[in-house]
């Protein structure tokens, strides 16, 4: 694996190890690489209604939004789980990222014994799109 891509995994494993997860235990954390360079981390949140629970990739999202601003581009996606799960982005981290990432972004998870890295358009290939107004 590239340095830059093992680095952005080191950084969702870091934040992994924050994650809020008391009801589950499924520990994850994502590291977001701007094309700014800028590297951004999140963590899951669990809530005990579990749908008001936040993944980590979206936690991510939101922080990079809210401290670099609307215009954020990602060029890289890394994903970590501390329980050895597979843990590609779930679909509702899909869509979301669809609205901020470059389609030829890589993202990098673990799936079973190995680890993966697709093109953000293999992963997530018929996303819903509209034009902002």
């Amino acid at each position: 694996m590239e340095p830059k891509l093992a680095e952005l995994l080191e950084a969702a494993r870091a934040a992994a190890e924050r994650s809020y997860s008391p009801y589950s235990g499924f520990r994850v954390g994502a590291a977001l690489r701007l094309t700014n360079g800028e590297i951004v981390t999140g963590t899951n949140v669990e809530n005990v209604s579990y749908g008001l629970t936040i993944c980590a990739e979206r936690t991510a999202l939101v922080r990079a939004v809210t401290e670099f601003g609307p215009g954020i581009r990602v060029e890289a996606v890394a994903v970590a789980n501390l329980n050895h799960a597979a843990s590609p982005p779930c679909g509702a981290c899909r869509q979301m990222l669809a609205e901020f990432i470059q389609p030829q972004a890589l993202v990098v998870f673990h799936a079973r014994d190995t680890i993966h890295v697709l093109a953000f358009s293999d992963l997530m290939p018929l996303a819903f799109e509209m034009k902002p107004r």
